[in-house]
């Protein structure tokens, strides 16, 4: 049995309303908690952002949706379902995939299409691999979802058991890049099913081969695009939540907590006291750390994943074959993660994602245009502090010109730029260290090492969202909220 929160939890204030706040709400009204959602923007969402410019409806968060059974886990908690509330369009292909030498590969999550292509592209024999890497994918997820991902840890004890030694027959311990490398011998493939790690904060060849099930999630159970955009995600968790009878109190940021020894018992912001018998902190690390007003009794500081500069941009027209989500391999790999992760420089070599939302949903540009995203990894601002008031302009320019180089944009004059983010937009945000990526999942912050979401054992504050367990993305962050929630009931 985990620890909970003890004494009443009768009403519980949630502040912040992005997915992990608004998971851990709907998992409280559902479990017949009163339920208060504090959120400082004009609308939820959190780091899944928007902003409306010139008649493109642009996402300033998440682009890739995968696992939406989440989100009906969550809805289901006050009876509702995905199909209430969103329309999810699977994307076909999930991912193309272009290399430096001019190769590409369409990355399907069906296993018969994707063995067709892997063949076509570079034999028989890494088809045979693939079909191989796909089962291992699939074991390891069974082998992770429901103790590793999907529980509560209060010590690295809890981790022992069947499931433990499971994992580490799979190869969980190793590293990702070499048990890929098990499977598959063309460069190119290793870097289809290893580059996600990066979403973890971490180098491929120095992620633990658990973090394989974030390729798992990619590439084997499909990826997602819900019409109208991104922000329709929490839209449609908020709403279900605010029918369920969740109150919310949007533009509205919180500017103390009132305590009574280790407990909260009321929120505190500009215009009222919100008084609380439970607390769920969905705000990320240096929110949460700023409105505790405690330092990290952590023996080791936190070591923070790279961040990210995205560039949104109106295209008057598209190359020959755009796809919803391209990957753009650089020649260099190992080392353009030396460079943003241990060097504190920009990517020389860089591999870059590009997103056109509007072919799948035309609605989300004017007519006759396309609205694109371009991410570009880079290092966060504690690993370089760099002056991106001075070089971010300049340094969206070279993304723009590298994709032009690279054929995936026409030229330069059929994009024009709508918005700019940067580590030094994210850090305005909160975001620790200018990332939206928080905490990197190295191991000695993984699993039950990772910031615990129970801030004190007698306490009644509880932690959620993508610097506690389970971790980064839009489905650890979702578990996160139910996490966060089991907390407070003790369910």
């Amino acid at each position: 049995m985990v620890r909970a929160v003890t004494g009443r939890t009768d009403h519980v204030v949630v502040v912040g309303a992005g997915l992990a706040g608004l998971s851990a709400a709907l998992h409280l009204r559902g479990a017949g908690r009163e339920v208060t959602v504090v959120e400082r923007a004009a609308h939820p969402g959190g780091l899944a952002g928007r902003e409306d410019v010139d008649g493109f409806r642009v996402d300033t968060g998440p682009t890739v949706l995968t696992m939406p059974e989440l989100l009906d886990d969550a809805l289901a908690a006050v009876g509702e379902r995905v199909t209430d509330r969103l329309e999810l369009l699977p994307l076909h292909p999930a991912y193309r995939a272009r290399f430096a030498d001019g190769s590409e590969l369409d990355v399907h999550t069906g296993a018969a299409e994707m063995e067709r292509a892997v063949a076509a592209f570079a034999g028989d024999a890494e088809a045979e691999g693939y079909r191989k890497l796909r089962a291992w994918l699939t074991r390891m997820y069974e082998v992770e979802r429901d103790r590793f991902i999907g529980g509560n840890f209060d010590s690295p004890l809890d981790l022992v058991g069947p499931d433990l030694a499971r994992l580490a027959a799979l190869g969980g311990f190793g590293r990702l890049s070499s048990a890929v490398g098990r499977f598959l011998s063309d460069e190119r493939l290793r870097r289809v099913f290893s580059f996600q790690s990066l979403y973890a904060g971490v180098a491929p060849r120095h992620a633990l081969g658990a973090y394989a099930v974030i390729a798992y999630m990619d590439t084997v159970a499909g990826v997602f695009f819900p019409r109208g955009g991104m922000r329709r995600v929490p839209q449609a968790l908020a709403d279900a939540a605010a029918a369920a009878g969740v109150k919310f109190h949007l533009d509205t940021p919180v500017t103390a907590l009132e305590r009574s020894g280790d407990r909260v018992t009321a929120v505190r912001t500009p215009a009222e006291r919100i008084a609380c018998d439970a607390l769920v902190l969905a705000t990320g690390p240096a929110e949460s750390a700023r409105l505790l007003e405690r330092p990290s009794r952590r023996p080791l500081r936190l070591r923070w994943s790279p961040s990210a500069v995205v560039v949104h941009l109106a295209a008057s027209e598209l190359s020959p074959g755009a796809a919803h989500h391209t990957i753009s391999f650089g020649g260099a790999w190992d080392g353009t993660f030396d460079e943003i992760i241990r060097e504190g420089v920009l990517m020389r070599d860089p591999s870059l994602l590009l997103t056109t939302p509007s072919l799948t949903d035309p609605d989300l540009a004017p007519p006759g245009e396309h609205l694109q995203y371009l991410l570009a990894p880079c290092p966060n601002l504690e690993t370089a502090p760099l002056r991106w008031d001075l070089i971010g302009e300049r340094y969206a320019e070279e993304v723009v010109d590298r994709v032009v180089r690279r054929g995936l944009v026409p030229s330069s004059t059929s994009v024009r730029r709508l918005s700019l983010m940067t580590p030094a937009d994210w850090a305005r945000t909160g975001q620790a260290a200018g990332t939206p990526f928080s905490a990197a999942h190295t191991f000695a912050q993984t699993g039950p090492f990772r910031p615990r979401n129970l801030v004190s054992r007698g306490g009644n504050v509880v932690l959620a969202g993508s610097g506690t367990t389970p971790g980064v993305g839009i489905p650890p962050v979702l578990i996160s909220g139910r996490l966060a929630a089991a907390r407070v009931t003790g369910g």
